[in-house]
């Protein structure tokens, strides 16, 4: 009896399931578009990667199956990828916090001054993110090797050094400049999330909140704007997450590629490394899926910290 009735209870679920995607048609046809890009361009990508990491492949001849031995010979030989790993996650520990947090801070700020100088500042504090090359151009005037560097120059002058610093070719310094560029590119989307949620809190919160007993700004952002802002901090979580994690290009630009004893070589140097100019692909494909996985779990744990923001 009791069989009897779960299958027809299955078998309701299923005709009201499939009446309700029949329902559904025109917006299935709308997302269709979307979809098919979503798939090619990211899903597809993802498993190739995963397929060809346990393949010996360089493009110009077939894979062959080669098991884990890519996997294993980054974490048992290859030492330079420990290097980048350790690199990486540096970076990522410094430029991620430091930069999620200097974002929402700056947004939180410029809520509080008048509509044109905050979108002014706003596009001001953007505008690193996009112009890449400029910022590339800035640091390396600033932290030339020769006594032109704007920062040599300065120190020589103030008498706290007699030679040039060699900020660029010292490995004892390479990390610092590409850090503090990083930091000042950490500035883009995750930032304009945080300007447009703050933004978004109804003033009448606010106003309720002073008569429930919320005496200084303070305890408005814990209590008021924080919670009203669980979509932007995730959001800003997960792009700060990628953006830190895959940081290379700058350290390349900066310091050039390979950096004094790869003293800022991450894995997505690591990746270009094998893939772009090697073209050892399947080993370049390994690195992509042990970055991929690196930024799923730090994306899961940071979203889960954040969920308790405000409760």
């Amino acid at each position: 009896m009791a069989r009897t009735m779960a299958k027809v209870s299955m078998k309701s679920k299923i005709g009201y399931t499939l009446r309700d995607m029949k329902r559904s048609i025109p917006l299935y046809i709308m997302i269709a578009p979307f979809m098919i890009v979503f798939l090619l361009f990211v899903v597809y990508p993802v498993l190739q990667a995963i397929y060809y990491s346990f393949t010996d492949f360089n493009v110009l001849e077939k894979a062959n199956f080669i098991g884990f031995d890519n996997y294993k010979k980054l974490i048992l030989d290859d030492e330079n990828f420990i290097t980048a790993i350790k690199n990486t996650f540096i970076i990522a520990v410094i430029v991620g916090p430091g930069g999620y947090i200097l974002s929402f801070l700056l947004a939180w700020m410029l809520n509080e001054l008048p509509h044109k100088i905050s979108s002014v500042l706003t596009v001001i504090f953007y505008a690193p993110s996009m112009a890449g090359a400029a910022v590339v151009t800035v640091f390396r005037q600033i932290f030339a090797d020769d006594s032109t560097g704007y920062l040599n120059a300065i120190l020589r002058n103030l008498g706290i050094t007699k030679e040039a610093i060699l900020w660029l070719s010292d490995s004892e310094y390479v990390m610092i400049v590409v850090i503090l560029a990083s930091l000042w590119t950490s500035l883009g989307v995750g930032f304009l999330s945080f300007v447009a949620g703050i933004k978004g809190v109804d003033e009448a919160q606010y106003e309720a909140g002073s008569i429930d007993g919320i005496k200084n700004r303070w305890q408005e952002l814990w209590f008021i704007t924080l919670p009203n802002m669980k979509p932007q901090l995730l959001f800003g979580a997960v792009m700060q997450i990628t953006g830190s994690l895959s940081v290379g290009a700058m350290g390349d630009l900066i310091v050039g590629f390979p950096s004094p004893n790869y003293a800022t070589h991450t894995i997505v140097n690591h990746l270009n490394d094998y893939g772009s100019i090697r073209m050892e692909m399947g080993y370049a494909s390994a690195i992509a899926v042990i970055l991929f996985v690196i930024m799923i779990v730090c994306n899961m744990l940071i979203q889960k910290l954040l969920r308790k923001v405000g409760t």
